[in-house]
């Protein structure tokens, strides 16, 4: 499983970054963008997308890799 992909406000603008690097992977105009670039590299990594609030706090977690907690149905 690859590094989860965290989706932050950054200077004005929307960011991806990988779990624990310092770095933006890539920025966006639009969280919505930025959410969809880290999708595309969880998908490949199978690994998770965090998005976050411009606060900073956790607005969602969507998961693209072997879910250890799959939903019950």
């Amino acid at each position: 499983m690859g590094k989860n992909q965290h989706v932050v406000p950054h200077n004005g603008e929307w960011a991806v970054r990988g779990a624990g690097n310092q770095r933006v992977t890539s920025t966006h105009h639009t969280q919505e963008a930025a959410r969809e670039a880290a999708r595309n590299i969880a998908i490949n990594q199978q690994s998770e997308v965090v998005t976050h609030r411009p606060n900073g706090q956790i607005r969602a977690k969507d998961s693209y890799g072997n879910d250890p907690y799959p939903p019950k149905g």
